[in-house]
């Protein structure tokens, strides 16, 4: 084959140009700090790099919900702390006024005070976080616990049309009671807790917990009597200010969790339920215990009921405290795991589009040498012209 000038020099020129696309390319590596810049330039690590960035985002998102969620649960958990100390209080007072030592005068300054403690109490429970209510369910633009005063009624208010009984809840000994229907003039309420025998059934009338309010405003509580023989109900006229009759809308019942996704598919509640803690029979009975206490015709014997519905309420409240508490642990553990695979996702997107800054160096410095080397030997094969020879 015959070997031109022209050959020569287009093919010098085609290796020499080619050497500065090499350098081009490891000068953008070297600055940028990537394999490539251009999908063009290697489909397949720019495709793997979209998953592997996808995957990174929505790691770092689940770390912002994680946070949100940290402040949802630490924030309940701090306040649920708090109604317990709360309660904690009312009970010690109460023991203290369970003494019948104490006066009319000294049991009705403790009845103040607890009535202080009631008000703090009615503060936790409209607690926010973010400017959202956190015992409110999925309604967090709305506090759960309105002015309680003013949503407390005495049993004659349900006679004279000051509240419908179908939106009212009686508060008796820690528990609430809710209108089922009427007998003989009688207006029945049944506990909440029992679902059957339900009203209307053969084995009402012997088997189910209730109050009955009839045309005088006067309450009874009746309850079944396990004992063989004799009545088969137990029947105790109740004093009124001993029964408090709450409007149901004086407590938020909206029991919508509000789930937080922490990872792909996998949600967590961030709220407590209102009605689990902060709900009617624990305002219902503080209220009933501030009356009882300044009422001078109850007995020390009789304020013993009041301390055993405080000790209930406190177990409950560190029941949901313990859940909360659960919850927390999970997400620590998450939380944990989520750092793990951060931690895997970024170093396999590193590999698969980080270039090797050592290596990229001594290529560029090989390229450099041989792209020397190349045009010294061009400048020698391509001869000169009638042009240099006329200068």
């Amino acid at each position: 084959m015959r070997v031109t000038q022209s050959m020569l020099t287009n093919n010098t020129l085609r290796y020499i140009n080619q050497g500065y696309n090499q350098m081009a390319r490891l000068q953008d590596q070297l600055v940028t700090g990537k394999k490539i810049t251009r999908p063009s330039q290697d489909p397949v690590v720019a495709m793997k790099g979209m998953r592997y960035r996808t995957e990174v985002t929505e790691i770092e998102q689940f770390k912002r919900n994680m946070g949100d969620a940290h402040n949802w649960l630490e924030t309940a958990d701090s306040a649920l702390d708090q109604a317990n100390q709360v309660m904690q209080r009312i009970r010690e007072l109460a023991t203290q006024a369970s003494n019948d030592s104490y006066d009319a005068a000294e049991r009705a300054n403790i009845s103040k005070e607890i009535t202080q403690l009631r008000e703090h109490l009615q503060s936790i429970a409209n607690t926010k976080n973010s400017n959202k209510y956190i015992f409110n369910g999925t309604n967090t633009m709305n506090p759960p616990v309105i002015d309680m005063e003013e949503m407390m009624y005495l049993p004659e208010d349900l006679l004279n049309g000051t509240i419908d009984p179908e939106e009212a809840d009686i508060v008796y000994n820690g528990q609430i009671y809710r209108y089922v229907g009427e007998v003989g003039g009688e207006q029945i309420y049944q506990d909440v807790r029992q679902t059957e025998p339900a009203f209307g059934d053969p084995q009402f009338e012997e088997g189910a917990f209730r109050l009955t309010v009839d045309g005088n405003g006067t309450v009874r509580h009746i309850r079944p009597n396990p004992t063989d023989g004799g009545d088969p109900t137990v029947s105790k006229t109740l004093r009124a200010n001993d029964v408090v009759v709450a409007n149901r809308q004086a407590v938020s019942f909206n029991t919508q969790n509000i789930d937080i996704e922490l990872t792909k598919g996998v949600k967590i509640p961030v709220n407590v339920n209102p009605g689990e803690v902060f709900n009617n029979a624990i305002f219902g009975d503080i209220i009933r215990l501030e009356r009882a206490l300044q009422d001078e015709s109850v007995t020390g014997d009789e304020l013993t009921s009041y301390i055993d519905n405080m000790f209930g309420h406190v177990d409950t409240i560190v029941s949901v405290q313990a859940e909360v508490g659960a919850r927390v642990n999970r997400l620590e553990m998450m939380e944990n795991r989520m750092l793990d695979q951060e931690i895997t996702a970024k170093r396999i997107m590193s590999d698969n589009e980080d270039a090797d800054i050592e290596m990229v160096i001594m290529e560029l410095m090989m390229q450099e040498n041989v792209h020397m080397a190349a045009l010294a030997s061009g400048s020698r094969i391509i001869q000169r012209s009638l042009v240099d020879f006329l200068r």
